[in-house]
């Protein structure tokens, strides 16, 4: 998978993964307008990820260059699952935010009703540091969800 910077021609493929009913209860989708931020935005990259040319996945980081140089995996979704494609897409994603965005540290959350997310996450080195409970209201599910803290050190990161 090759990444390349989003533009809003990109953002119908984004809004599409994140509505798909596998992943509306844990992804949250944002309208366009929404999306232009992170854009325009220095500190935040929103990407598509491709292969053979054609969209496959997007990912959004937030939090690049801040002093602790700790950087946010805000975002991530796949259009296709199952057979090790969640663990490799993670795996290139975590490369990419400690060769290309210098980050000293990269933390994303997964909502504690998605354990398929949070094992993939494990598998591919990230610690579980925390649970904040009862925390992300969940509108696909009307309730709120705990939310599962995870990161990776740059210490830690084998590349």
């Amino acid at each position: 998978m090759t990444p390349r910077p989003a533009t809003a021609a990109d953002f119908p493929f984004i809004r599409r993964l994140a509505g798909h009913p596998d992943y509306e209860p844990f992804i949250t989708d944002e309208n366009e307008a929404a999306l232009a931020t992170y854009l325009a935005e220095p500190t935040s990259l929103l990407q598509i990820w491709e292969t053979n040319g054609q969209a496959a996945g997007f990912a959004l980081w937030c939090g690049i260059n801040a002093p602790s140089g700790a950087v946010e995996l805000r975002r991530l979704a796949l259009a296709g699952t199952g057979g090790g494609k969640g663990l490799t897409f993670v795996r290139a994603l975590t490369d990419f935010g400690f060769q290309n965005l210098k980050a000293q540290r990269i933390w994303l959350d997964a909502s504690a009703e998605n354990p398929r997310a949070a094992r993939v996450y494990q598998q591919a080195g990230y610690t579980l540091e925390g649970r904040q409970r009862a925390h992300w209201f969940r509108p696909a599910l009307g309730r709120n969800v705990d939310l599962l803290l995870f990161g990776m050190l740059r210490s830690e990161w084998q590349g």
